[in-house]
Formats: structure tokens, C-alpha cells, sequence
């Protein structure tokens, strides 16, 4: 980072109901028109209404993928926005508050009447975000056109009546003229269970299906929301056992299949997983993290479920596991492993975590490009089918049931090539043997895949290793540590060899995860790879890059 980055901290609070989140998701774009990077975390309670939540904006001219904890603007709704957060301004930062609920005699705070904006203009309640919204956008200087035109495309309903108060907002606050165009492309901004729907969709997905769990419910809404769009069915079951199950009848009908939940859907599903490698069924599992066991903390962050996504499923089982850092991971990762699946005629499992899911990323329309849809190995439509056919890589011919010539048995029983159920020994030794080589081939395709990322100083002798969402703030501590940062993104197979090439020459390594027992460090330790300082946050909220840096300047 130069002296001539841009990076700006806003954020915009509220109770439960006051529209925060939306006028944090429309701040972000009014940067975003300017040109900047943007990261959205958003904090909110499991209330309807009630209760504190808020949306903190990154603004930056580079990438940044996490939230910091000082801040250069705070917009509140209410009283309790400016109590909790006053204390992380910066010594020049901005307080734009509703004057009607406090008076602060700070020199730069911005006291405006939500109310009488409202009421004068025949407004509802809730369009007191507006104002507030029109008021900082003049006040930073942005352009009435950029904030016209950002607000006509979010704002639907009372399109007009909205303007008219944002007008008259943007017309009576002061121009301070704080920031600057960057005058750069403009990317869309997602979140990154948008972004996985994106990838998957580009990968060929043909149905999603899901009963609702935080945080990985966004993936429903937005792909059944577009599904005119995409061509994506989209379904909403009872619960998450009728969710897997149906998803792996779809599936052996040859209709690529994708199920979303978080750990406890996941647990619920875990026996279709087992029937999924059994049948050679292929089938995505998205898995979003949030704090737990058991219900925990459910808008909340955590990476628990590593270890039991590595190990779930009864017998000898072998799956993809793909665990991405931001948005555009997310995406690139969808659609791979669902190539995979049905490449390997496995189940695999993409795993996030609220931080990602539910965060707003800059989204790099070129992630899309590198996507495209793999078919798998089909019956050439000679002979008797065989289901279960033995090849040298263990991977058989796909035929699918209403095919001429076809019986197409899925068996959750050991079976024979044709599928019928067998129990002597040389038969069940000779089915497994077949998995096996095909896991065999799993592992080797590991080889061909970018599975190991390298930030940070390269020739350093010092290395944090982190994983999944992590990766934003240790990327930009290990750039002002002058450190090396390693991140493995496929976690099962795991990739051994580059792993080991990424770590060659490091004499000590930190690791930092949001869990209280060092899952990953677990799996780093069974391929000997020793951990001198372990740095692990489990309160349920991301980590700050303030923090590593704190932890790690003299490990």
C-alpha cells in the first residue's frame, strides 16, 4: 500500500427494522460508482425487530476483504448507534446522527432532523435512511446524478416519493468535498452466496434445492428470485433430511443438484452423503458455517465445522472439500466442484461461513470466464448397461433412468457392476477396490488445481497459514508484518505438495482460525507440518487485521 491509497470506513447502524443494512448496501454502491473496492460486513441480532444491528463499509483503492475497526463516517438511526460505535472514529472522522434522538457538541458532528424531512414530504417511517443516506452523500461530495441513479435502481417501491426526500436532504446538508473519483471501472458488488450461485449456474447447475438456515438462506432467495434468469428450478422442502434425499433422486436422474444449509442441516444430511458415495451419486453440498454447537449464535460467524465436514459420513469415504476466502473463491469453487462431482460421481462440499456468505464483495466479472460446464463420462450405448462398471480409473459410464436400454439400479447396499446387492467377500473387497481407485484419482487431481495461495512476502522466513474467510484480514496483516501468508483452499483431498512447496524455506509458522480447538491445525499436524503460535478467536465475530498484527509482531 502507497500513500496515494484511498481506503474509507463507514458505518451506518440502527435498530432491527430502521433499514440500516439496506442504506449500508447503498453506500457501497455510491463508492462503488466512484470507482472503489468495497467489502460490506454486516452485524445483525436474530430479531425481527429490536435490537442492534449495522453494516460496516470498506471503501478502498486496492482490495480489502475485511472490515477494520476505526472509522472515518458513522450514520445513525438511532441513539444506541452512536453510544456503541462513537469510540472507534478516527480523530477527524464524521458523526451523522438524527438530532431528534440526541445532541452531540463534537465539532464534527452532524446533527439532521430525520423526522421533519419525513413528514414534510408526506413520507413513512422508515424513510428516514433516505435522508440520512442524502445527507452523506452531499456531505462527502458525491455527485446528485451518481446518487439519483443509484437510488432509482435500488428503491423500487415510492421510487418518486424517495427522490423528493433525498432531494431535499441532499439540497439543505453542506458540502465537505471528502472524497475523490477514482474514475475506474465499475464492478458489481455481490455477496458471496450470490457469487457461488453464479459460478454454479455457469458450471450447468440445474436445480437448487434448500430449507432455509442461516446463513446460507441468501442462496435460495437469489436463485429462486432469478430463476427466469438462470433456468435453475429452485425448491424449498420440510427440512433438510427430505432436502438431501431428494436432491440425490434428482441427481441419479442426471439433473445437476445443489443443497445449501449450515452445520446443523449439514449433520441432518450426512446419511444421504454416505448413501451419495456408496450409489456414486453426484451431489453438491454447500455448507455455511455460523456459531455453534447446536443452535450457538445463528447471524454469527465461526469456522467449527471443519473437522466434522472432513470426517462426516460412515465407512471409507473420500470427497472434495473446497474451502474459499471471498467472493470470487466462492464462485470459482462452485462451479468447480460441481464438475467434479460429476466427474468423479461423488458428493462433494463447498465450505463457507457466515463471514462469506452474507458479506458484499467487488466481484470480478472474469471469475465467470474461467467456468464452464465438464461432461462427464457417459455410456457409449453398447452391450448391457452396467451401472457400477469396473474401469482402471474406477469412474463408470453415466446412463440415466427412461434411457433405451437402460436399467439404471442405484443401490445404498454393496452391489455388483449392474447395481444388485451382493455380500460375499471377494465381491464387496472387489466393488470397494473400485472406489478406491477412484479416489485414488481424486487425490491426483489435486495435482492440476490451484489448491495452495501465496500472499504476502514471499521471502520471508516467517508464514500464517489460514483458511475460508480468515483470509482477508491475515492477508493484510501479513503485508504489514512483512510476513508470508499461505492459504490452502481445497482441505480434502488436501494438497500435500503444494502445501510443502508454499512452505519451503519457512522456519516458523502461525496459524489463525475463528474456532477455540485449531481445526486446521489438526490436519496441518497430520502431515507434520509444526505450528509454533496458534492464534484463534471464537467470540463469534471475524477477526480484525489490527489484531493478528497485535498477536503476531514478535512471533
Amino acid at each position: 500500500m502507497t500513500a496515494n491509497n484511498k481506503d474509507y470506513s463507514i458505518l451506518v447502524g440502527g435498530k432491527a427494522g430502521q433499514g440500516s443494512r439496506k442504506t449500508g448496501l447503498v453506500v457501497a454502491k455510491l463508492f462503488s460508482q466512484l470507482g472503489y473496492n468495497i467489502f460490506i460486513y454486516d452485524d445483525y441480532q436474530s430479531l425481527i425487530r429490536g435490537g442492534q444491528s449495522f453494516s460496516q463499509i470498506r471503501a478502498s483503492s486496492y482490495e480489502a476483504l475485511s472490515h477494520k475497526q476505526s472509522l472515518d463516517f458513522l450514520l445513525a438511526l438511532d441513539n444506541e448507534t452512536v453510544n456503541e460505535h462513537k469510540k472507534d472514529l478516527t480523530k477527524e472522522g464524521i458523526i451523522i446522527y438524527d438530532s431528534t434522538k440526541t445532541t452531540l457538541l463534537d465539532k464534527n458532528a452532524l446533527g439532521i432532523d430525520l423526522n421533519r424531512v419525513v413528514e414534510e414530504s408526506k413520507g413513512l417511517p422508515i424513510m428516514k435512511n433516505i435522508v440520512l443516506l442524502a445527507s452523506f452523500a452531499k456531505v462527502i461530495g458525491i455527485k446528485w446524478d451518481i446518487l439519483e441513479k443509484v437510488i432509482r435502481k435500488e428503491f423500487q417501491k415510492d421510487q418518486e416519493l424517495n427522490l423528493k426526500i433525498a432531494k431535499k436532504s441532499y439540497e439543505e446538508a453542506e458540502n465537505l468535498g471528502v472524497i475523490e473519483d477514482l474514475d475506474r471501472e465499475v464492478n458489481p458488488l455481490l455477496t458471496g452466496n450470490e457469487a457461488l450461485s453464479l459460478g454454479a449456474v455457469k458450471a450447468g447447475l440445474d436445480l437448487y434445492i434448500a430449507y432455509p438456515m442461516t446463513p446460507a438462506t441468501g442462496i435460495l432467495h437469489y436463485l429462486a428470485y432469478n430463476k427466469d434468469k438462470f433456468s435453475v428450478k429452485t425448491v424449498q422442502l420440510e427440512n433438510e433430511l427430505g432436502v438431501a434425499n431428494a436432491a440425490a433422486g434428482a441427481a441419479y436422474t442426471g439433473v445437476r443438484t445443489m443443497v445449501g444449509t449450515s452445520g446443523g442441516g449439514f449433520a441432518l444430511m450426512s446419511e444421504t452423503l454416505s448413501l451419495a458415495v456408496q450409489s456414486e451419486i453426484p451431489l453438491v453440498f454447500v455448507e455455511s458455517q455460523r456459531m455453534s454447537p447446536g443452535s450457538g449464535v445463528p447471524t454469527y460467524n465461526a469456522q467449527g465445522d471443519l473437522s466434522f465436514v472432513l470426517n462426516v459420513g460412515h465407512g471409507d469415504i473420500l470427497k472434495f472439500v473446497a474451502a474459499p476466502g471471498d467472493a470470487n473463491e466462492a464462485c470459482f469453487w462452485a462451479g468447480k466442484l460441481l464438475n467434479l462431482a460429476w466427474k468423479y460421481q461423488t458428493p462433494v462440499v463447498l465450505l463457507l461461513d457466515k463471514e462469506i456468505s452474507e458479506s458484499t464483495f467487488t466481484f470480478n466479472k472474469e471469475t465467470l470466464d474461467n467456468i464452464e460446464p465438464e461432461k462427464p463420462s457417459l455410456w457409449n450405448k453398447e452391450g448391457n448397461y452396467q451401472r457400477y462398471k469396473e474401469t482402471k480409473t474406477g469412474v463408470s459410464p453415466l446412463a440415466f433412468p427412461g434411457q433405451k436400454n437402460v436399467i439404471c439400479k442405484a443401490n445404498s447396499y454393496e452391489h455388483d457392476e449392474f447395481g444388485i446387492t451382493v455380500e460375499k467377500e471377494d465381491a464387496v473387497e472387489n466393488m470397494q477396490n473400485k472406489r478406491l481407485r477412484k479416489f485414488k484419482e481424486m487425490k491426483a487431481e489435486v495435482n492440476n488445481l490451484n489448491a495452495v495461495n501465496v500472499y504476502g512476502n514471499k521471502k520471508s522466513k516467517k508464514a500464517i497459514i489460514t483458511w475460508g474467510s480468515s483470509k482477508g484480514a491475515v492477508k493484510e496483516a501479513s503485508e504489514r508484518l512483512g510476513v508470508k501468508m499461505v492459504q490452502p483452499l481445497l482441505l480434502e483431498p488436501f494438497p500435500q505438495e503444494q502445501m510443502k512447496k508454499a512452505l519451503q524455506g519457512i522456519e516458523r509458522i502461525a496459524l489463525v482460525e475463528t474456532n477455540a480447538l485449531g481445526q486446521l491445525g489438526k490436519v496441518l499436524n497430520s502431515y507434520q507440518i509444526k505450528i509454533n503460535k496458534k492464534v484463534l478467536k471464537y467470540n463469534a465475530r471475524p477477526f480484525l487485521p489490527c489484531e493478528i498484527v497485535e498477536e503476531l509482531r514478535d512471533f
